[in-house]
């Protein structure tokens, strides 16, 4: 893993935190100082903590588990959609319902509610219902897309979250913690970099900043799952198979455990 860019952080903006009354004491140890007004984060404890959350988010992608990607703040959300899609990673960015994580057996049955909509446009069903009840289902199937469309094919609690901007997606974090899932994050100088495990010290604000912590966090998600591609397809055509019927049977124990 190639080691983060300093010049490319400092003209990201990535040190520009918030105003000093507003700052959390436990982020001081990344705090490089301060210019009117505003503390400067240290970009050098900042490119140490991406590399190490990079390359612990390769590992994750290796071993063929999903991360959650949380981003619900406008700056933010439309950066997170486009980037993270292309990896068939999981992402939140309209509204975090609460007990995504903590209720999971919820959130699937809502996604199964889902699928056997789609399933009633195809079967016939439809041809059944009268205009007015076919408008309330489609209604609720758009409400239901709208606020999980984007986990839909999450068959199983995530491996770990990645967060842009703690504070504002703290029940997201509470719901991580209480249940021991990894959480990367980027953490400005109003965060509390001790409620996540892979703290990035970074400006969660500006659009370009934000934008080039996640594409480190991409490109490292990316080269694990080539290195899983690869891994696979070095393994005897039986054995991949028996691998992935595995981690299938895994994924359905553990949906039904968590209904």
């Amino acid at each position: 893993m190639a080691r983060t860019d300093f010049n490319k952080l400092l003209d990201a903006g990535v040190h520009f935190g918030h105003l000093r009354r507003k700052w959390n004491p436990n982020m001081a140890p990344y705090i490089f100082g301060e210019k009117k007004g505003i503390h400067i984060i240290d970009l050098n404890k900042t490119v140490v903590k991406l590399d190490e959350a990079a390359s612990a988010l390769k590992s994750v992608a290796r071993s063929g588990k999903k991360i959650l990607f949380v981003a619900t703040k406008k700056q933010a959300k439309d950066i997170v959609a486009e980037k993270v899609k292309a990896t068939g990673m999981p992402y939140v960015t309209e509204r975090w319902s609460g007990g995504m994580l903590t209720n999971f057996g919820t959130i699937r049955r809502a996604i199964k509610k889902m699928a056997a909509i789609d399933r009633m446009k195809t079967d016939g069903t439809f041809d059944n219902m009268s205009k007015r009840e076919r408008l309330q289902v489609m209604r609720q199937r758009e409400k239901m897309e709208k606020n999980l469309g984007s986990i839909a094919d999450l068959t199983r609690q995530p491996a770990a979250l990645f967060v842009v901007d703690i504070v504002k997606e703290h029940i997201a974090v509470a719901e991580a913690r209480k249940l021991n899932i990894p959480v990367f994050a980027m953490v400005d100088t109003n965060s509390d970099p001790t409620l996540v495990d892979f703290p990035i010290p970074a400006n969660d604000d500006a659009t370009k900043s934000i934008e080039l912590i996640v594409d480190v966090a991409i490109a490292a998600i990316n080269e694990g799952l080539e290195e899983r591609k690869n891994d696979k397809s070095s393994l005897p055509e039986g054995e991949a198979e028996e691998t992935e019927e595995g981690e299938e049977v895994e994924a359905e124990g553990r949906e039904e455990e968590a209904n």
